[in-house]
């Protein structure tokens, strides 16, 4: 049984902190595996009002009604929903804050992959560093499009992809031995170094949405799961 939080429940809404590796609904290749399956076995019918990538964790909203659903979605085609995320990419950021607005569209030779494109649909995120590192920064970033892989390509273009980023970046997985250097040594009885983190180094943090039914402004937050948190607590202690 796959692990997630439910961070609210209500008659209208649920809150939902999905882990790395789960998939939100089941996809085209059969995968049935989905936090959306996993919360109908537990709450009857289900709707999905926005996704998160396979790799990537975080805060999901789905609706527990049909009317909620509407209106949910429209919060977020209208874009009146703040969706805040924690993103750690390679290099030092020298700018404080910033906003990337290139249109995004699927890639012309790569299947699944997406690339800036001037036919592609228009894409806006903002960001701020939350802190710096010796190759790294760690990046709270606030889209406002919710376009497939938005961060990642948004990144990817202006030099600073994802740390750990298999399809944009430059590694897919993140070693201890990258921020120790010729420090490092691997245990004494171990016969490979194992990776802190081998996913999308992406984890949607805050979330602010209007409750569909009483209209109150409501906000949610999850902290970086564990690996999220072992790639920060060894950057800051070896790489500050």
């Amino acid at each position: 049984m796959t692990n997630f939080d439910i961070l609210y429940a209500d008659e209208q809404i649920l809150m939902v902190s999905k882990p790395a590796g789960l998939l939100t609904i089941p996809d085209r290749s059969g995968n049935k595996d989905s936090l959306l399956g996993l919360l109908e076995q537990k709450f009857g019918k289900v709707y999905v009002v926005h996704r998160l990538d396979r790799e990537t964790s975080g805060i999901l909203c789905f609706a527990r009604t049909e009317s909620a659903h509407r209106h949910l979605s429209m919060q977020f085609e209208h874009h009146t929903t703040d969706k805040y995320y924690l993103a750690l990419v390679d290099g030092v950021l020298h700018h404080e804050e910033g906003e990337v607005d290139k249109p995004i569209g699927e890639h012309p030779t790569v299947a699944g992959k997406m690339t800036i494109s001037n036919s592609g649909k228009p894409s806006l995120t903002f960001y701020r560093v939350a802190e710096r590192f010796n190759r790294y920064t760690l990046v709270e970033v606030l889209i406002k499009t919710g376009r497939t892989h938005q961060i990642r390509v948004h990144f990817q273009s202006i030099g600073y992809p994802l740390a750990v980023d298999a399809l944009y970046g430059r590694r897919a997985a993140f070693y201890l031995s990258e921020i120790k250097g010729k420090t490092y040594k691997s245990g004494k009885y171990s016969e490979e170094e194992r990776p802190l983190m081998e996913r999308t180094s992406l984890h949607a943090a805050r979330l602010r949405i209007d409750h569909p039914l009483t209209g109150e402004r409501l906000e949610f937050k999850t902290d970086p799961p564990k690996d999220f948190a072992a790639v920060l607590s060894q950057l800051r202690k070896w790489n500050g």
